[in-house]
């Protein structure tokens, strides 16, 4: 039911590309527009999903679009995005894919050959995650009134037993678990634009399915493990700041021990970006209990694809909710989250 007689309090005069950049400028969008007319309990959690009850069961469910530019970069394009992103959505909230649906709008004048590519790499992302396209929808608009292909995917999964995922559940001394490099995404794409005369051979973006690793800490960890999320849109700072005010506690990084690659280092040094603001597309963060922190961290760096995951801080207690980072050079930085849009449509 649509609470018509809701209080908005967003009065920006008009949307700008940082409405969607997952940060500062985003909130103020869903928390002040958003959230108050659709008046939903389970939306104002602002979880990456859902659960729905059906019946005695209970389904999770999530939704995403995906308007990348280019479509196709090093790592993977815009189908195969569409597919990981939305089932990593799935994947921190603790449930194992089970579907997907597709929607596309398709600009006319879109090449046959590019089409059939992008359906290609849905289909064989799909495939590689273990799910089945189920359903969907096509609309054609005018040339000129999109860009190509825009997709929008919805996953259904199913709740892991030993899943109970929330900011309210950390506790002082719980650590910070992070699966891998961070920024490689958004770089890639940003290079890929040839905006600027930056060339990396060995870059390219993380886009992968990350549900193998949560089902890998909820079998072996189970309830100990409080809290996931991936990091994509305002990165690891501003992901890590949402937790951090939903589970009313301070954040203490080590940034010796989030691993940023050279090529990503440099692009953010030279055009002033922070690589703890850039997306990422086929990584998680995870708040743990101290207890197993040590074996989580091992049995992650076990797995193929899992050998650069780090523990990179501690949950403690505090007065206010923020996120710290401690610099190799002995000093101390706030992260704060994202504000405005540094690199807009990276997903």
């Amino acid at each position: 039911m649509i609470a018509m007689d809701a209080k908005i309090s967003f009065m920006d005069r008009e949307v700008l590309l940082s409405h969607g950049s997952g940060g500062k400028a985003s909130r103020r969008l869903i928390e002040g527009l958003i959230l108050p007319l659709l008046a939903s309990t389970e939306l104002d959690r602002l979880g990456d999903s859902a659960l729905v009850k059906v019946g005695r069961d209970e389904v999770v469910v999530t939704t995403d679009s995906f308007v990348v530019n280019p479509r196709v970069f090093p790592g993977g394009s815009i189908g195969e995005l569409a597919v990981n992103g939305t089932l990593n959505d799935l994947a921190v909230s603790g449930a194992e894919p089970l579907a997907i649906t597709l929607a596309m709008i398709l600009e006319a004048g879109l090449d046959r050959e590019e089409l059939l590519r992008e359906v290609a790499a849905v289909a064989r992302a799909a495939k590689a995650a273990g799910v089945e396209v189920v359903t969907g929808d096509t609309k054609v608009v005018e040339h000129g009134s999109a860009d190509g292909i825009f997709m929008t995917t919805t996953g259904i999964g199913r709740l892991h037993p030993a899943a109970a995922l929330s900011p309210e559940r950390a506790t002082n001394g719980d650590r910070v678990l992070l699966s891998g490099a961070v920024g490689d995404h958004g770089i890639t794409i940003l290079l890929e634009r040839g905006e600027l005369d930056l060339v990396s051979d060995s870059l390219r973006s993380d886009t992968r399915a990350v549900w193998p690793y949560v089902r890998a800490l909820l079998d072996a960890f189970g309830s100990e493990i409080k809290w996931m999320r991936d990091p994509t849109r305002g990165g690891l700072a501003t992901t890590l700041n949402e937790f951090a005010v939903a589970a009313g506690f301070k954040v203490v990084l080590e940034e010796s021990e989030i691993i940023v690659h050279e090529p990503v280092r440099g692009a953010c040094e030279i055009l002033g970006l922070d690589p703890f603001h850039i997306a990422n597309e086929g990584q998680f963060v995870a708040v743990v209990s101290a207890a197993v922190a040590s074996e989580a961290e091992e049995l992650l760096r076990s797995l193929p694809g899992g050998e650069e995951a780090r523990i990179i801080g501690t949950v403690m207690d505090s007065e206010i909710s923020i996120v710290v980072c401690n610099t190799a050079y002995g000093a101390s930085r706030v992260l704060d989250m994202l504000s405005g849009d540094p690199l807009p449509r990276i997903c």
